[in-house]
């Protein structure tokens, strides 16, 4: 996930949170359509520095900045996507830099659970990772791609005749804006952004489950189903096994912890005793 400090990092965790409000219970076609609008703001904010220094001005009022959002992007953009936009200029930022890449981090991540909603995702993360070694190999696509300066339509069509037929779709729609968003930054830095958002949206949807005996098939569909449900979009779950939980499930999701172990039921039971 990008790095970012101070008030920054601050503000990016709020927006995801308010990411993950947003896409759940969304169709993958919905979720799609977030990252695309998304990233259309983000086209917007680096082709401006006025743009990105009049969003995070600390010294702006908070209603100044939201007519200003409503004002560039009520009539473009979905409801969804103002709102965010609106979150992220309510935030404090370190620079103004980094609102813009934070709307990225949330572009992709969008897209990432669009691919997860088809149960993609660990194929969009290996696709990644080939399409980093294709450009290792091949200095001319590098270059090609690479290319600042270069033609938008040019480098969306070269993508998708090389990808397009072999790769998932998040992954192809993905590539189109990696290449056409550098905004000065290597290929390469760019592309390590991607995956390490995609990296980012796959962790968020582990759900860490500690028992201490192994549940059965049925028992961990059946939570699955329930953690899927909660979540609006599907999960994976990681089984740790722990013979000091006495019984019961302690579930660990995104920043949240759900312990229903009986360990854990005695010594509150016990805390609270003491009182």
């Amino acid at each position: 996930m990008i790095s970012l400090g101070g008030n920054s990092r601050q503000s990016l965790a709020s927006l995801r949170s308010a990411l993950d409000e947003k896409l759940k219970g969304l169709s993958p076609d919905d979720c799609a359509a977030i990252s695309e609008d998304l990233f259309r703001a983000l086209a917007a904010l680096n082709s401006s520095v006025g743009l990105r220094r009049a969003f995070t001005d600390p010294s702006r009022d908070a209603q100044s900045k939201a007519v200003l959002v409503n004002d560039l992007f009520d009539k473009s953009l979905s409801k969804s996507v103002l709102f965010l936009l609106l979150e992220a200029v309510s935030q404090r930022w370190s620079s103004s830099a980094d609102i813009a890449s934070a709307v990225e981090q949330l572009a992709i991540e969008a897209e990432a659970t669009a691919a997860n909603g088809r149960d993609c995702l660990d194929r969009v993360q290996d696709e990644l990772f080939i399409f980093g070694r294709i450009l290792g190999e091949n200095r001319e696509l590098r270059q090609t791609l690479g290319d600042r300066m270069g033609s938008v339509t040019g480098k969306r069509e070269l993508v998708e005749s090389l990808f397009g037929a072999k790769a998932d779709t998040s992954t192809v729609r993905l590539l189109s804006q990696m290449v056409n968003g550098l905004a000065g930054r290597s290929i390469d830095s760019v592309l390590a952004v991607y995956q390490d958002a995609v990296a980012a949206r796959r962790n968020r949807l582990i759900v860490l489950v500690t028992t201490s005996a192994a549940l059965t098939s049925v028992q961990s569909e059946k939570l699955k189903q329930v953690m899927s449900a909660q979540a609006g979009q599907p999960v994976h779950l990681n089984f740790h096994i722990d013979p000091a939980v006495l019984g019961g499930v302690s579930i660990r999701f995104a920043d949240e912890m759900v312990d229903g172990t009986i360990s854990t039921r005695l010594a509150e039971a016990g805390r609270a005793l003491a009182v």
